[in-house]
């Protein structure tokens, strides 16, 4: 007999990418009623952390985006007869707001797991507390390579791919094309964007000290990055590394068309999504941007052409659509994962990458 606890979700996970639905099949058995904390006979209990306000704010959007799919599963019907009750609290991109929203959800809420959460430094301040309570950290929403570590965190599992390989295909791309390029690197001070930093001077090895001429940091709490970019265009770099997130990616791509900087610019994906930095910052300001993705879109006017088809992603956004006006950051929508490397001024697919 097989009972559905937080151990055997967690055994049985790697089975579950495409998204809820089945890391909670349980088979038929429950006469036993040996069900752990958020699980009854007619719910399971999901939680989730998003930053709904704050720096990362447009972030929020995967949140509401994830509770519009779990409502439009429950109306047909849950898992195997059970419903989803997905609780979702905002954290604003704070790691001390992040462990009181996990200590909430754990303690008092006795949810089964928590699902999703974003972010490196945020899920960093939960990452211990939840491997000590064993309760499952799964699919969470940052590709730090600290999450691929289950012999010291069996509880915690990552999903996106790692930082550190994106930045290495951002290397190669430079190596290949622009191989006397000076590079400036603008980048978030915490663990994500070292990753990427350190992901970048590795694929470029022992030409990275001459070819990196500035490298500039920003905080979450900074309210801009202007003079950050004001820095990194006086430096001489014709080629602009941009590792941040939405708000300050699209400060970031205003600040360039403003000066009249023209690097060859290349945005990390935290900060691709077209309709959370690239309709902000101006479509205009944005084109030639590249960048590097492995799901679609549904605001990329690129995909529009499949919607008609019954393997795209019309039925997805027409549901997600409701819940989440205005559509920003939709790259949750994982049954449509996708790997290129592509220009984000929508006209083409320009180099094909493999993303481990």
């Amino acid at each position: 007999m097989k009972h559905l606890t937080r151990r055997t979700i967690l055994a049985g996970a790697p089975a579950a990418i495409s998204l809820a639905a089945p890391f909670l099949s349980i088979g038929s058995a429950r006469a036993g009623k040996q069900y752990g904390p958020g699980v009854t006979d007619t719910e399971i209990k999901i939680g989730n952390i998003m930053p709904y306000s704050g720096p990362a704010s447009a972030y929020g959007t995967i949140g509401k985006a994830e509770a519009a799919f779990f409502k439009m599963l429950n109306e047909q019907g849950g898992v195997n007869g059970r419903k989803i009750q997905f609780i979702s609290y905002d954290d604003g991109y704070s790691p001390p707001k992040t462990v009181e929203q996990a200590r909430k959800l754990v303690e008092s809420d006795q949810v089964l797991l928590i699902f999703s959460s974003l972010g490196t430094a945020t899920n960093t301040a939960i990452h211990q507390y939840m491997n000590r309570k064993k309760v499952p950290q799964l699919f969470i929403l940052t590709g730090a390579t600290k999450w691929g570590d289950p012999e010291h965190f069996p509880w915690t599992m990552g999903w996106i791919p790692n930082y550190q390989s994106e930045a290495r295909i951002y290397a190669s791309y430079i190596l290949e094309h622009h191989p006397d390029g000076k590079i400036g690197v603008l980048y978030q001070n915490d663990d994500y964007g070292k990753d990427y930093v350190k992901g970048l001077k590795d694929g470029i090895g022992n030409k990275a000290k001459s070819m990196i001429v500035a490298e500039a940091s920003y905080e979450t709490s900074d309210t801009t990055v202007d003079s950050q970019v004001v820095a990194l265009k006086a430096s001489g770099a014709d080629i602009f590394v941009d590792i941040t997130t939405p708000k300050f990616a699209a400060q970031a791509i205003r600040k360039v068309a403003e000066l009249g900087w023209t690097p060859v610019h290349i945005l990390n994906f935290p900060g691709s999504s077209v309709g959370g930095t690239l309709r902000p910052a101006g479509l205009e300001n944005a084109k030639g941007i590249l960048s590097a993705t492995y799901a679609k879109d549904p605001t990329d006017p690129s995909w529009k052409a499949t919607r008609g088809s019954s393997s795209g992603p019309r039925s997805w956004t027409s549901t997600i659509r409701k819940a989440t006006r205005p559509m920003a950051v939709l790259w949750p929508a994982i049954r449509y994962r996708r790997r290129w490397f592509r220009c984000s001024n929508n006209a083409a697919i320009t180099r094909p990458a493999t993303m481990s």
